[in-house]
């Protein structure tokens, strides 16, 4: 990935962050969701374009992969804007280019899905591209629906639930690169157990939306105990089975980020099941909850996708694992209440991305040495 474009990413992701924290800084009385543009920018705007960008497999961005960005910038502005009817047209189109890319690089229909000799990490990816089509499609009847339409009256059939779902392609991109980094099952049951796992996700992120529309919180928590069984299971894999590069360590932590969403995603349900609805006890955990997902696990993907050509990398993978922890699961959470310790995590996070995305490469560094006999060689346990 181009240095002007790291540059930019770095710059796009904060600005994600920031806006998560905006409301603390308008006049009072202001009715602005700051919160779709803190979604829309880090989800849609900053990881669609690198996935489109990872499948396309180039070092710089394609005329297609430029445009969805573009556009999905514009359609940001609108929705936060609540200017729908051009926001439809424009998600719209956002899907058709993400199936266009999808089909390229696999097909039309997944058939992959249902061969056992695909390698599980396509699976992932492809059903990632996958998720973020159907979710700009849906998006867009929802907003038909609530907008114009008024066909289906459902509490929960909300924007900003659906909104949020654009982060669970992100979620799929960064399993299909943590398969991509084991090894080739040496005994069958361990390619059984991958596609398991597959099927598991997928299917358990599907009817848990499911149960959410249908506000049926006792099989939500079912659904929630079996991702996290297999959320589980994926750790065991990756660990048992992936190699020792130094992308390991930011994909372990990565898990361990989804480990906690897990957690405190089936804590949620527990509390709602048997304590009722706390909005002030509620709104802290699920902030907790998201900033794990969105900038813990989903951006340990993200950050090893756009280094994918440079690792290792010179950086000290231990340092910049403690501040990605301090600052998503203490500074981002606190930082809703107050202004200092937003500020404060802005400006950790935005380090974060200056060394994972700017540490120097290996390989880079070495054609600057006079002697390529003194290149530096930073393993995983740096």
């Amino acid at each position: 990935m181009s240095f002007r474009l790291r540059v930019f990413f770095m710059g796009l992701m904060t600005l994600a962050l920031l806006f998560g924290f905006l409301h603390l800084f308008v006049p009072a009385g202001m009715d602005l969701n700051f919160d779709r543009l803190h979604i829309f920018l880090f989800n849609l705007c900053s990881g669609g374009t690198i996935l489109i960008f990872h499948t396309e497999g180039r070092r710089h961005l394609s005329g297609q992969a430029v445009g969805f960005c573009a556009l999905s910038l514009v359609y940001a502005v609108l929705a936060f804007l609540k200017i729908y009817l051009p926001a439809i047209v424009i998600s719209l189109i956002l899907a058709g280019v993400v199936e266009r890319v999808r089909v390229r690089r696999f097909s039309f229909f997944p058939w992959d899905f249902f061969r056992s000799e695909t390698p599980v990490a396509d699976k992932f990816h492809q059903a990632s591209l996958l998720c973020l089509s159907i979710g700009l499609v849906i998006s867009t009847l929802v907003i038909l629906n609530n907008e114009y339409l008024k066909v289906l009256s459902w509490s929960k059939l909300q924007l900003d639930t659906f909104f949020l779902g654009f982060s669970f392609p992100l979620s799929l991109i960064t399993m299909s690169v943590m398969f991509s980094l084991m090894k080739d099952e040496f005994r069958e049951w361990l390619g059984v157990l991958k596609n398991i796992d597959f099927w598991a996700v997928n299917l358990g992120v599907i009817t848990f939306f499911i149960f959410i529309l249908a506000e049926l919180l006792i099989p939500q928590l079912v659904v929630t105990l079996i991702l996290f069984a297999a959320v589980i299971v994926m750790y065991y894999l990756f660990d048992r089975l992936g190699l020792r590069v130094q992308q390991k360590n930011f994909l372990i932590s990565g898990m361990a980020f989804l480990l906690f969403t897990a957690v405190s995603g089936i804590l949620y349900i527990v509390l709602e099941v048997f304590w009722g609805y706390d909005s002030d006890r509620m709104n802290l955990l699920m902030r907790i909850h998201a900033f794990a997902s969105l900038y813990g696990w989903n951006l340990s993907g993200l950050a090893v996708i756009c280094r994918q050509h440079d690792f290792p990398i010179q950086l000290h993978s231990t340092r910049i694992i403690a501040l990605h922890w301090l600052t998503v699961i203490l500074l981002a959470p606190m930082g809703i209440y107050f202004r200092s310790v937003a500020l404060a995590a802005v400006i950790c996070y935005f380090l974060m991305l200056y060394f994972i995305l700017f540490s120097e490469g290996v390989q880079s560094a070495s054609r600057d040495t006079e002697s390529s006999a003194e290149t530096v060689v930073v393993y995983m346990d740096d």
